[in-house]
Formats: structure tokens, C-alpha cells, sequence
């Protein structure tokens, strides 16, 4: 049995194969991607026999376009209302989505945590209009799995942040990039942002997509050389590099608390991941968020493949006759 898994991540495009339960593992550059220099199924092919695939489950995006996880040949425009306000808008996910279409693999995809997600707390989705694009459900899938926790929150601190709150083994709701914790890239919009906006000096998504700790660190070029950016000053020991971090892992730990605050379980425990959630060097991200979180949580630590390996984790288990995921409606 062949199950494969594919995280749509913003500085690159991660694959996950489950063979026989043993898991391997490759990432495509976007801008490779993007220019063509490399496909995704020709990728895939060298690992695995295309039609021996029984099924692949994908993200794409935002994902607030569906609401239940549905056969690819049921989702109309990738799934997704609009690539505007999303972040920085790098290329080459949606080469890979239509390379997947054309495949023939059978083929889902996941969607989004937004308004119209009937699986989470009515409040959530009163407070705010979207809250994860489609990997959060996929990282939060394998949190899940790997802890066994049924109360838990997941803490993806990547290129942005996300936190999701998970309780009795579904999503209940998350904060999204935009309105709480900093990611390297992305972060909340603030009040001089806010006038730089009416001012236009700046667009909304120009000033999210520079509102992390790269602002802080004041690093500037493509998406994906931002975090070395940042990491290599913080490791030469600059004021501004260290500053930058102290501060993600600050945001970050108010997201934690606020969520764990109005959670009606006591949480089992922090699921923490992401390209740097999950770093040891030159930075060990946990110690510098238990500084702030205290020790108050047990923490578990996933690599930053988990949004990959969940999608490939949720293609097997739907394979196999699961009709709910995380509390998401399957349409299989």
C-alpha cells in the first residue's frame, strides 16, 4: 500500500511517501518549480510507481474555497477565493497542482480552517473569517497521531505562526499569521502598518508579508533565504537578530497562553513545530519559548516535514474508511 502526502509550505513544496509504513521524504524549491527545472511527478515517479499510489491527499493555499476534504475532481479553482491578502505570493504550488491534476493519481484535498468550516466552534468562526490555510490540518493530524493527546495545541512557527487548538481529538479553532504571533516572514498588523496602509505607503499584504521578525532583524530578499537571514545574525550575536527572536518566541507564548485560556479541557500538552519551532542550532526555539511559557506545559517536538507526513497520514487513514478528520467532513 502506497500513500503519499503534499505540504503547499510557503518557501517550498514538501512530499511525503508512506510505503508499507516506512516514510520518505523530498521538497521541491518553488522557484524550480515555477521555471519548470524540476516537475513534481517526475520527482514523485523516481521514488514510487505512480500507479501503484492508492492515494495522495494535498493542500493548497488558504483552502477557504471547501470545506470538507474532496476527490480533486470535485474542486473547483484549487479550492481557494483568492490568492490576494495571502502572504508573500511566491509561485510554483500551483504548477504542482496541476501536475497532480493531470496525473491521474487519485487524489484529495484538504481544506482550510475559515468561516464556513462547520467542524469548529461557532465563536472561532464568528471572531474571524479565516484562521489555517490547509496544512495546519495536516501538521495538526500528525500532532495528533504522534502524541495520542486528545486536549492539545498545536504551535506551527514557521515562515508565519499559527497556533490550533485541538480538544477531545477535533479542531476547535486557531489564530491565524495574521493576528497574533510573528513568524520569520509574516506577523500581525499593527497600528502604524495600519496607518502606512491609508497612508499607501504600503498595501496590506506587503506590510503583513513584512511584519515578522524579519522587520525586527531587518533582512530583506527572497522568501526562502529570510530565516538563514535572521538565524545568521542571531547566531553572529547581533542585537537586532536576537532582539528578533526573543520577540517571535514572546508572540508566540501569548498565542500559547490565550489559547490553553479558553480551552474547556486542560491541555494535555504543546505540539510544536515548523522550520523553527522544531531548530536545535543555532537556536534551541524550545528553551527560548519555555522562557516565557515557564515549564507550565509538557512539550513535544515534531520535525518540520509533519505537514507533509500528516497529508500522507490522512490519505492512508481515508483509504482505509475514516469518514472524519479532526472533526472535518470526509467526501470520499
Amino acid at each position: 500500500m502506497n500513500f503519499v502526502g503534499m505540504d503547499h509550505g510557503t518557501t517550498g513544496i514538501s512530499f511525503a511517501i508512506i510505503q508499507d509504513e516506512k516514510i520518505e521524504l523530498f521538497k521541491i524549491d518553488r522557484e524550480d518549480s515555477k521555471s519548470g527545472k524540476v516537475s513534481a511527478i517526475e520527482e514523485l515517479s523516481k521514488r514510487v510507481n505512480l500507479k501503484s499510489i492508492n492515494l495522495l491527499a494535498m493542500t493548497y493555499g488558504m483552502g477557504d474555497g471547501i470545506s470538507s476534504i474532496l476527490p480533486l475532481k470535485d474542486v473547483k479553482d484549487k479550492g481557494i477565493l483568492s490568492i490576494s491578502g495571502a502572504g508573500k505570493v511566491t509561485g510554483g504550488g500551483g504548477h504542482v497542482y496541476e501536475e497532480i491534476e493531470k496525473s491521474n493519481i487519485p487524489t484529495v484535498l484538504i481544506p482550510g480552517l475559515h468561516r464556513n468550516s462547520s467542524s469548529l466552534d461557532k465563536l472561532f468562526n464568528a471572531a474571524y473569517s479565516h484562521q489555517a490555510s490547509s496544512e495546519k490540518v495536516s501538521i495538526s493530524y500528525n500532532a495528533y497521531l504522534t502524541t495520542k493527546w486528545e486536549n492539545l495545541i498545536v504551535a506551527d512557527i514557521s515562515s508565519n505562526s499559527v497556533n490550533i487548538l485541538i480538544e477531545n481529538g477535533k479542531i476547535r479553532g486557531a489564530i491565524d499569521a495574521c493576528l497574533g504571533a510573528m513568524g520569520i516572514v509574516h506577523g500581525p498588523i499593527d497600528l502604524e502598518m495600519i496607518r502606512n496602509i491609508d497612508e499607501k505607503k504600503a498595501t496590506a499584504n506587503e506590510s503583513f508579508s513584512n511584519a515578522g521578525a524579519v522587520k525586527i532583524a531587518n533582512v530583506r530578499g527572497k522568501v526562502a533565504s529570510l530565516k538563514d537571514k535572521v538565524l545568521e545574525k542571531y547566531k553572529n550575536n547581533d542585537s537586532s537578530g536576537i532582539l528578533a527572536m526573543q520577540t517571535l518566541a514572546m508572540t508566540a507564548a501569548m498565542e500559547i497562553y490565550s489559547l490553553a485560556g479558553i480551552a474547556n479541557k486542560n491541555v494535555d500538552g504543546i505540539c510544536l513545530t515548523g522550520s523553527i519551532g522544531s531548530i536545535k542550532d543555532p537556536l534551541n526555539f524550545e528553551n527560548l519559548l519555555n522562557k516565557f511559557l515557564k515549564n507550565r506545559f509538557e512539550i513535544k517536538i515534531l520535525p518540520s516535514s509533519s505537514g507533509a507526513i500528516g497529508s500522507a497520514q490522512i490519505a492512508r487513514d481515508i483509504y482505509n474508511g475514516k469518514k472524519d478528520i479532526l472533526g472535518i467532513n470526509v467526501e470520499f
